[in-house]
């Protein structure tokens, strides 16, 4: 699949896969900033996106700053989405963490999704399930 990438600043780095085969491509901070305990911050990226409807760009984790307590916050963009792709952190972890310009701080990664057709009911057919919820499946 190919995907077109527009550059909104001019200092952006784009999205690279880091090795052939990779699922992610890694997102680089686009400023120097630390983060301090259970404290968010958005990273632009200066770039916007097009790619194929049935698809979506997903931004996942990067397990070198998740190891420190950094995870991101949302971050599905649908094919139709023309802005600027961002990565919303949140620090977890007990230090400030701080990210330098050019670091990587997430992934994204293209997957293909099926858009689902609506159709409301008044009742759903029976599974093995059922209404179990959380620990329905017990502990061992």
């Amino acid at each position: 699949m190919k995907i077109k990438i527009k550059k909104l600043k001019e200092n952006a780095k784009l999205p690279s896969y880091a090795h052939v085969g990779d699922v992610g491509m890694d997102l680089y901070a686009m400023e120097t900033v630390t983060i301090k305990p259970m404290e968010h911050y958005r990273f632009f990226h200066g770039f916007a996106m097009e790619f194929p409807v049935g698809n979506a760009a997903i931004v996942m984790d990067k397990s070198s700053i998740s190891k420190a307590g950094l995870i991101h916050m949302g971050g599905v963009f649908d094919a139709g989405y023309r802005g600027e792709y961002n990565t919303h952190l949140v620090n977890l972890g007990s230090e400030p963490y701080t990210v330098e310009e050019g670091d990587k701080v997430s992934q994204l990664v293209i997957v293909p999704v099926v858009i689902a057709e609506i159709e409301e009911t008044d009742t759903l057919s029976d599974s093995d399930r059922g209404l179990g919820a959380f620990g329905s499946t017990g502990k061992k």
